[in-house]
């Protein structure tokens, strides 16, 4: 069946310096994805009330469960947010994830996309991606995959494919709750 394995997901500005840490979230194994999601390699991480640590060493807990989306070569991330009036999507953009061990890290590029229940599509924090861009000197590559990845993002939003599909986030924080974590 396969267990479920911890990991912490690690988040940095494009400096190098950290942004934000999730210090407990659980891989769903490869056996256990929807054929889709296997079919592009996802990484399928569910959390629930983890401790997450800021850039400059603060620490909060999550008070919403997520399911969340990496897909090797893309430029952006999806977390589902599973809240009391359904799924809101929160997507980074972001450089493609980088797994080392049980720790998957990416660059975060500022610029989201926010998918709300009632199917709301909206970019938000494009002030703050042309600030970093001038105060990071982004190139015209790392500019070219950003605006790059916010336009897949925004097609697969569009087609409602993967990983946009609630009753799979359900299936998937359900199996999360009903399987035997690694320890």
């Amino acid at each position: 069946m396969g267990h479920l394995s911890p990991f912490i997901i690690k988040s940095f500005k494009h400096d190098g310096h950290l942004h934000r840490m999730w210090m407990q979230n659980w891989l769903i194994p490869e056996n256990r994805l929807f054929p889709e999601h296997a079919a592009e390699s996802m990484l399928v991480l569910v959390n629930s009330q983890t401790r997450i640590r800021e850039g400059d060493g603060k620490e909060w807990v999550s008070r919403i469960p997520s399911v969340a989306f990496f897909i090797p070569g893309e430029w952006y991330n999806v977390v589902s947010l599973i809240e009391d009036q359904g799924i809101r999507y929160y997507c980074n953009i972001a450089s493609p994830p980088y797994r080392n061990g049980q720790v998957i890290t990416y660059i975060d590029y500022d610029l989201d996309v926010i998918r709300t229940s009632d199917g709301g599509v909206q970019v938000v924090d494009q002030e703050e991606y042309a600030m970093h861009k001038a105060n990071y000197h982004y190139s015209d590559i790392v500019d070219r995959k950003v605006k790059g990845g916010l336009d897949r993002l925004l097609h697969r939003i569009e087609r409602c494919g993967a990983p946009f599909e609630d009753e799979r986030v359900y299936a998937y924080y359900k199996m999360w709750k009903h399987v035997e974590p690694e320890v």
